[in-house]
């Protein structure tokens, strides 16, 4: 089947390459346009509804009128000469503040605007909150609808800034914005320079890599060109899936997918060109198109072995208890074999188109390389596996030993990063009001009467939370329209996002709301900090389960394509290292010698999507060749050597471009990108470098044959002659 969607695709080229371009251009356009209606940025909202916080999420919009798209943001208000507000003050600001909520704020328009992009123009929410204990300032309580992530809803906000500003500014007032979408936007703002330019640099480090690796521009850019088609595809395809089924996806989603698409699409493209390459050399008298279909057919096969894994390991997290991770799966699987058919069909046909030419002006075709350092390697290797496999493991297992006392950090990882407006507005109010007072831990009560809901309970209740260490300030009880709901807020003397508020959340408050709730009621504690406490509990929960899952998954998928079961277990156990290795590296850096709180909790799942994807995507790729070589005649360990020749360039090449892309992320200010992105270069490395090109051959090399058993597969001297060994002896 694979040879024949390859044999079409290089039998008729300009077909399939004007089909991936309608498909292309046409599934980008969708996937643009719906984006931002399909994913959802409250994280509460993926949690299952078991959970507490997101049963509080329930009664807050039930019974409070919380929208689920809300985006809220804190308002300051002071003099502009510094003075403590007067009461005339106050009152002036409650007048603006009450026009600000009938003012409409009309979204501006954008020549990026596609016909049918919604319109964000609203009426904001807008409420006085409080004052500080010494008058410096007066907080206002906003709240816009509207996908915090989409851009035009940034532009909306942006609007309803400047005009606040502006309104206050006539009554001789200056204004602060901080918390939720104002934070997006000005670290938005912020880094957008900053991605531009790493973005720029790391295109040209890319393209600089293919022509140094294939001294052709074609070669360089058609790659990039292949990914960005099929990737716009592939998310145009999960959009659209997402909008038809009413599945929300987080906003991470369609980045992530891009990114992997990007590592995978490469890998495969570049696999394809060496192999064309090295065919051509072979047989300068075959032409670029039977060339193209003879060596699709051949890489076809490892290509779809190593795609059909990832999406086995990212299908595992569908098991997830936690909403975020339960949609992202599929999600990825789905574009991993929209890439898949990609790579069978459309990387075929553009070789079929360009053959020869692909390479120009380079005239390495013309002539057989020298074995270079890959050869050298190759060689080194056979001679002495033992000790490249012994040092492979103690590198690996030095590392993973960072893993011990890892702790996760599920703060939503913006702390240390710019200094903008937002943080400094931040800044000032904490100076004056406990450091949550911009987002509260909400207590929720709810009853089947109102009696049940008495001052008495309610404020004994109160009486109680204020009394709890790192409480620092409640707000008397809010009944709700139907008078059935209750609403106390409670403001940390820790930011909402810190460790101390998520346990200050989970434990204390949650102790002390079902020890002093009113008799008849039944209570639930939300707002940000306890959200995420309950996402740590999830997450916690799911990754015990996924793990384990995908592990015998993947090891399944390997045995059935590999048809061996020595080959996968060698697999696993050496990619399961490289994760460890990784994961405890990130701990030594960023835990123990930066002295951060932890690890991202979204780490593991990070490296699982990289690092075992790409790994297992390395380590099948080279151990297809490791077993092409070994149906040849001659020795098995010649055999691996000859496979770490032409297979290691390759594997170099995707991995310094994967790593060079991804550790860009090092260099954001946010310590849970920073961790990101050291981690997953650091993991591609020691993928592509100690896995895939040393340590696997390595293990070959010792097990010979055997690596393949019960198949063994000998070599092709020993199948056509029957008399060269014995019946039952082992090529080694």
């Amino acid at each position: 089947m694979i040879r024949d969607l390859t044999g079409f695709s290089t039998r008729s080229p300009w077909k399939v390459i004007a089909v991936w371009a309608v498909l292309g251009i046409a599934l980008t356009f969708l996937g643009q346009a719906m984006v931002y209606r399909v994913t959802q940025t409250s994280g509460g909202d993926f949690l299952p509804a078991s959970y507490d916080s997101a049963a509080a999420l329930k009664v807050a919009e039930e019974k409070f009128g919380v929208k689920p798209g809300a985006s809220p943001l804190t308002v300051l208000v002071a003099r502009t000469d510094g003075a403590p507000l007067a009461e005339a003050d106050e009152r002036r600001i409650d007048e603006k503040a009450a026009a600000l909520a009938r003012h409409r704020v009309v979204m501006p328009p954008s020549e990026d605007d596609l016909f049918f992009a919604p319109d964000h123009s609203q009426v904001p929410r807008v409420s006085p909150a409080m004052t500080a204990p010494d008058r410096s300032f007066r907080l206002l309580s906003v709240e816009l609808t509207g996908n915090s992530q989409d851009p035009r809803v940034h532009d909306t906000y942006r609007a309803f800034r400047e005009y606040a500003r502006a309104e206050f500014a006539e009554a001789g007032l200056r204004t602060g914005f901080t918390g939720g979408l104002a934070d997006g936007v000005d670290t938005a703002d912020a880094e957008k320079t900053r991605s531009t330019v790493i973005g720029i640099v790391m295109l040209a480090v890319i393209v600089l890599l293919h022509v140094l690796v294939f001294r052709s521009l074609l070669a360089a850019l058609l790659p990039l060109l292949v990914v960005s088609v099929v990737g716009g595809a592939a998310t145009g395809t999960v959009v659209g899936a997402a909008a038809l089924t009413g599945i929300d996806l987080d906003p991470s989603t369609p980045q992530l997918i891009n990114v992997v698409l990007v590592g995978i699409g490469i890998d495969y493209f570049l696999f394809l060109l060496f192999r064309f390459r090295e065919q051509l050399r072979r047989r300068p008298d075959q032409s670029g198109r039977a060339a193209a279909a003879e060596v699709a057919g051949r890489v076809g096969t490892a290509v779809t072995s190593a795609a059909l894994t990832i999406v086995a390991a990212f299908a595992t997290l569908a098991v997830a208890s936690f909403g975020q991770f339960r949609v992202l799966g599929p999600a990825i699987a789905v574009s991993v074999l929209v890439m898949l058919l990609g790579s069978l069909t459309l990387m075929p046909a553009l070789l079929a188109v360009t053959g020869r030419r692909m390479f120009w002006p380079s005239h390495s075709l013309k002539r057989e390389p020298r074995g270079g350092s890959a050869a050298r390697l190759g060689d080194r290797l056979v001679r002495r596996p033992l000790a490249a496999a012994l040092v492979c493991v103690a590198l690996l297992g030095a590392l993973a030993a960072g893993v011990a006392g890892i702790r996760m950090d599920y703060g939503p990882g913006d702390g240390g990063g710019e200094r903008t407006a937002a943080v400094v507005t931040a800044s000032e109010i904490s100076r004056a009001l406990p450091a949550g007072v911009s987002d509260p831990v909400s207590v929720f009560l709810t009853a089947p009467d109102a009696g049940a809901l008495g001052a008495d309970g309610l404020g004994a209740l109160a009486g109680a939370l204020g009394k709890v260490d790192g409480v620092g300030r409640v707000v008397p009880a809010v009944l709700s329209e139907d008078r059935l709901a209750a609403r106390i807020d409670l403001f940390p003397n820790a930011g909402p996002h810190t460790q101390e508020a998520r346990d200050l959340a989970s434990g204390p408050v949650r102790e002390a709301v079902a020890a002093h709730r009113p008799a008849g009621t039944e209570a639930h504690v939300g707002g940000t900090s306890a959200v995420f406490a309950d996402i740590a509990a999830a997450v916690d929960k799911d990754l015990k389960v996924v793990f384990p899952v995908a592990a015998v998954l993947i090891g399944l998928i390997l045995f059935l394509l590999l048809r061996s079961l020595l080959a996968p277990l060698v697999l696993l156990l050496a990619v399961g290292l490289g994760f460890a290795a990784t994961l405890g590296a990130s701990a030594l850096v960023f835990q123990h010698a930066l002295g951060q709180p932890g690890v991202a909790f979204t780490l593991p799942l990070i490296l699982f999507l990289f690092v075992v994807a790409l790994g297992t995507d390395y380590n099948i790729l080279v151990a297809d060749r490791i077993r092409e070589e070994m149906e040849r005649p001659g020795p098995a360990r010649a055999a691996v050597a000859r496979a770490v020749r032409h297979t290691a360039p390759a594997v170099a090449t995707a991995g310094l471009v994967l790593a060079a892309s991804f550790g860009s992320l090092a260099v954001n200010p946010a310590p849970a990108t920073q961790q990101i992105g050291f981690a997953t270069g650091l993991g591609i490395l020691l993928s592509a470098f100690v896995l895939s090109i040393v340590l696997v051959p390595a293990c070959a090399a010792l097990l010979g044959r055997s690596l393949w058993w019960p198949a063994r597969p000998r070599s092709e001297e020993s199948r056509q002659d029957p008399a060269v060994l014995p019946e039952g002896v082992l090529v080694r």
